[in-house]
């Protein structure tokens, strides 16, 4: 769902969209009407949403009365409070997904709702806050509807706009593929709408966690079982086809590969990467430091993971959002005899350099590369993974 005011004449679009002190002091709650009559003249959509930030929190504004005049109207608009101080864009990200399932999927739903068996509706990245969320989504949504499910993506150019959020209700289940965030969507959704729900933790790259995740969420519907497997062959054949090719050059240039790593970012790609580092390519992991401040009842659950990462394989993780601590860490990491490979941002590039490793972006910002629908999750990002981390480890040894 994209959102935008186009401009109508100069002086009612100022009017319009300036806040100016005296909102402050006075409130704003005139203004937003004034800014939301103008939004529906010049524009049509099937849903909008307000937000409301933290000025207007802070001297108590009532978004939420304004934002109900014009629900009462018909007009497919919610209010979500969406103040800076109750969390980073991943809470606020929950907030607006709950504002729109009360206020307006509630509207359709149905008193005796009609579950559709093989219906998803799928909780996972953040959209717009990981570089490749696109492609990943594109992904997840393939090899789901591969499988032969049905599946809400929600977001994006695959999904089916407004119209598929109502269809959330109908689902048979929630599916929650992140360490954390999301699960209290599912969680709320199961009060509202006895919805049950699966989680699984982990992002799915490579092959052996593609068609392990895959298993789970056909064990879990109890349906498209054989369908499931018939798909998991036809990927693993063309996979396996693309990694025979490939293992003529990894026996001759495997011991230009570091041997241990770090990831630095979100928890969900962080912990997916992590497996697949470990399992695929047999890495050594180092201290992993996860970026997107996960709430601490959380916190417990997603150490456990990195005790498991594979047979006698487990890594310390460390929780943080400073720059200037995260790249301190880096610096001081026992990488063991040889330079690491970090998969971070831009942001980490130059103590990537200090400590003569080589860096793979796989989050925001990745400043020097451009991605329209790259991924790095399912069948096809892993081979994506695979090109990115040997081309990165070549051009700097060349």
């Amino acid at each position: 769902m994209v959102f935008k005011v186009e401009a109508i004449q100069e002086e009612q679009l100022f009017r319009a969209l300036t806040f100016q002190e005296n909102d402050v002091v006075f409130g704003g709650t005139k203004r937003l009407t004034e800014l939301i009559e103008a939004t529906l003249k010049i524009l049509k959509a099937d849903l909008f949403v307000v937000l409301n930030g933290c000025i207007g929190e802070l001297v108590g504004d009532d978004t939420g009365a304004v934002v109900e005049e014009f629900q009462k109207q018909g007009v497919p608009i919610v209010n979500a409070e969406t103040g800076g101080f109750k969390g980073n864009n991943f809470i606020g990200h929950e907030i607006v997904v709950k504002a729109i399932i009360d206020q307006f999927v509630d509207r359709y739903a149905k008193p005796n709702i009609k579950r559709r068996n093989g219906l998803i509706n799928v909780w996972s990245e953040l959209p717009f806050q990981n570089t490749f969320w696109r492609g990943d989504l594109d992904e997840l949504k393939r090899i789901l509807e591969g499988a032969g499910f049905e599946v809400n993506i929600l977001v994006d150019n695959n999904s089916g706009g407004a119209e598929e959020w109502k269809r959330i209700p109908e689902a048979q289940f929630n599916l929650v593929v992140s360490p954390w965030l999301g699960l209290s969507i599912a969680q709320y959704l199961g009060t509202k709408y006895k919805q049950p729900y699966l989680h699984i933790p982990v992002l799915p790259i490579g092959a052996e966690q593609t068609a392990e995740f895959l298993r789970k969420v056909a064990e879990f519907s109890g349906v498209n079982i054989k369908s499931t497997n018939d798909f998991i062959a036809a990927e693993e054949k063309e996979y396996y086809y693309y990694l025979e090719h490939f293992t003529d050059f990894y026996a001759e240039h495997w011991w230009g590969l570091p041997s241990s790593y770090a990831v630095v970012g979100d928890s969900a790609y962080n912990l997916a990467i992590n497996k697949f580092l470990v399992k695929q390519l047999g890495l050594i992991p180092s201290t992993q430091i996860i970026t997107d401040n996960p709430p601490e009842k959380y916190r417990q659950m997603i150490s456990a993971e990195y005790k498991k990462l594979d047979l006698d394989v487990s890594a310390k993780v460390a929780f943080l959002e400073d720059g200037y601590e995260i790249n301190d860490l880096l610096q001081h990491l026992d990488y063991g005899h040889r330079p690491p490979i970090i998969f971070g941002t831009t942001w980490e590039r130059d103590t990537t350099k200090k400590v003569g490793g080589s860096i793979v972006e796989v989050g925001f910002p990745a400043s020097y590369e451009v991605v329209l629908n790259k991924k790095y999750i399912g069948y096809r990002g892993a081979l994506s993974l695979l090109e990115k981390i040997f081309t990165t480890v070549i051009s700097k040894s060349a």
